[in-house]
């Protein structure tokens, strides 16, 4: 959602805060700003709506210089998407000679009792944004006393909610005050310069070092000292890490779109995925580290929380743990989870998934369930510096890449495999058939030739996206594991190309959405070759008795003739655990032509935003 960059430097800061703004777009936003305090002192604002290239265009216009500085890309929360609403905030007054400027991402759930104190004291809004009351509040105190540091602790003493801070003054030529409670804010060291930022994306082409701030730190950042106060006001030290990251994660190359090249690299994802974790005929036992085959081996039951698309892997995840390590497990929507009281089994595993690891509302499940009786968390992630990940007893890394598109494809095919990972090793401790596991992985071996099979399928599927040109809705149909594959190819399109859709459960046609078939509604269906096959063709011939317009993946075998209103798109053979993973990838192309036909912002479809780190 909302990116932040701040630089203290020796150097003009403003190039380095545009390129990382650049480097955040994928996140999603709706308009950029920046401040710079220039070298007599003065605090410099900029702020447009709309694409980062608009900020640079005011910059060109309107040059700002300054060795300090902070830029924000704003998602809307308060406010309209408007000039006055976007960052930085700006707090002055004739009464006290310093300004204040500050960018916060997160919300502040008491930000309308606290408008009402400082307008009482004399303060004026411009804005409609939580963010404003925060400068205001932040600047009341520094007229109270003169230091911005001390002013920013006992600003953020009032703050509930959740927040990430980097603010600046004016006559601070050199001073950046920061602080995170509940959204992710990481520092970079430099030489002679220090930078501040919410990815370490943003960062990349000026360090490689990164300390990682905990909740309730507060930072004073200097060009040549950086130190830290914890949640305790105690003095601490934050170790600095090295991150690697590939030279190719943020450029297109010769993909029109990096959702295209995303989907391309899948094959290559899952090699990564098995890579160190899986011999010629099992899955390794250290894969989850030392001693978790123990672990594993007290696991009663599974509870898998997650999100949107990782929701819907964890869904997958379900029906194999069910049937191959036969234990029961639950799989919850994040948010619905942390506001409910559920109750705990005993000896269960709770898992999380996350791409981006900072997802707010999957964040904040697994902090309720370290506080309950839980055997052990586990969490499937992609960014090995995240919050998930560092707040888990296990982290179990995707190693996909860094995934820019807004709508997640590698990320789902990586987390599908490597929940069959630790779906077998749950169930060798639970008597799996002998010779499944070699089966399974002798096919997991396979599993990349096949995804580039898929992806051949490419200018068919472009060419059948052109039926859905002119239309509003459509329904995704799948039975088994496969019910929550349709219902990612129905988020797929409903991402994409704004068209209405909907996965649904093949055996519930009768019961509601059957009213909805008409010879206006498209109706995907996923057709593996399994035991459920028979009864989903008899739910396929309900909707073409009715007039719906069938389009079927088929598992090449099965015999399936063209006919009247039904087309079959026929896909290479796949083991029947596999192919929820393998089979989502047609339902990625056939979203991703859809939107090409419709003219949509591929990589940032409107309205949504890449890492939600607010609920």
């Amino acid at each position: 959602m909302c990116g932040i960059v701040g630089v203290v430097a020796q150097r003009n800061a403003t190039p380095i805060l545009i390129r990382g703004l650049q480097r955040l777009e994928y996140r999603g936003y709706d308009s950029a700003g920046l401040a710079i305090v220039d070298a007599d002192g003065a605090l410099k604002r900029l702020r447009e709506v709309g694409k980062v290239q608009n900020l640079v265009d005011a910059v060109e216009r309107t040059p700002v210089t300054g060795g300090t500085g902070i830029a924000h890309t704003r998602w809307a929360t308060h406010g309209k998407v408007t000039a006055d609403n976007a960052h930085p905030h700006l707090s002055s007054s004739a009464e006290a000679d310093q300004s204040v400027c500050l960018v916060h991402n997160g919300i502040i759930e008491n930000h309308t009792a606290l408008r009402a104190e400082l307008q009482e004291l004399g303060y004026e809004f411009f804005s409609q944004t939580d963010s404003e009351v925060i400068v205001h509040l932040i600047h009341y105190y520094l007229s109270k006393q003169p230091d911005l540091l001390e002013a920013v602790r006992q600003a953020v003493r009032r703050l509930e909610g959740a927040y990430a801070l980097a603010v600046i003054a004016s006559g601070e030529n050199e001073r950046i005050i920061a602080a995170r409670q509940g959204c992710p804010l990481i520092l970079g060291k430099g030489i002679g310069e220090n930078f501040l930022a919410s990815d370490v994306l943003a960062l990349r082409a000026v360090t490689d070092r990164f300390i990682f701030l905990e909740e309730g730190d507060l930072v004073d950042l200097r060009p040549d000292s950086i130190d830290i106060w914890n949640i305790d006001e105690a003095s601490v030290i934050r170790a600095d890490v090295r991150v690697e990251m590939e030279a190719d994660d943020m450029e297109r190359g010769n993909y029109r779109h990096f959702m295209q090249k995303e989907m391309f690299q899948q094959p290559e994802v899952v090699k990564r995925a098995l890579e160190g974790r899986v011999g010629k005929v099992s899955v390794l036992d250290g894969t989850l580290g030392e001693g978790s085959q123990e672990l594993l081996s007290r696991v009663e039951s599974v509870t898998i929380v997650a999100c949107g698309t990782s929701y819907l892997a964890g869904s997958v995840a379900r029906y194999w743990i069910e049937e191959l390590a036969g234990l029961p497990c639950q799989v919850e929507i994040a948010s619905e989870y942390r506001y409910r009281n559920p109750a705990t089994q005993k000896n269960s595993l709770f898992i999380t998934i996350s791409q981006s690891g900072e997802t707010a509302d999957t964040l904040a499940a697994l902090r309720l369930a370290k506080e309950r009786d839980f055997l052990a968390t586990l969490t499937l992630c992609n960014v090995p510096t995240s919050a998930t990940v560092r707040e888990s007893d296990i982290a179990m890394m995707l190693n996909a890449g860094t995934e820019v598109g807004v709508a997640s494809t590698k990320a789902f095919v990586a987390q599908t495999t490597a929940l069959l990972l630790l779906t077998l090793l749950l169930a060798r401790q639970r008597g799996l058939k002998p010779g499944l596991e070699e089966e399974i992985v002798g096919q997991l071996h396979e599993l990349p030739n096949t995804i580039a099979e898929l992806l051949k399928l490419d200018e068919p599927i472009a060419k059948l996206a052109e039926v859905f040109a002119d239309k509003e809705h459509a329904l995704y149909l799948g039975r088994g594991s496969f019910y929550p594959i349709a219902m990612e190819g129905a988020l797929k399109l409903k991402e994409l190309s704004y068209v209405h859709a909907e996965g649904y459960a093949a055996g519930e046609l009768k019961h509601g959405p059957l009213a909805l078939v008409d010879e206006s509604m498209p109706v995907v269906a996923l057709a593996p070759n399994d035991e459920l096959l028979e009864k989903l063709y008899s739910n396929l011939q309900e909707v073409r008795s009715r007039g719906g317009q069938l389009f079927v993946f088929v598992e090449q075998g099965i015999n399936a003739q063209d006919e009247d209103g039904i087309t079959h798109i026929v896909l290479p053979p796949c083991h029947k655990y596999l192919a929820p993973i393998a089979y989502v990838v047609p339902l990625q192309l056939l979203a991703y032509h859809i939107a090409l036909i419709k003219g949509t912002d591929v990589d940032q479809p409107r309205n949504l935003a890449k890492s939600v780190t607010v609920e």
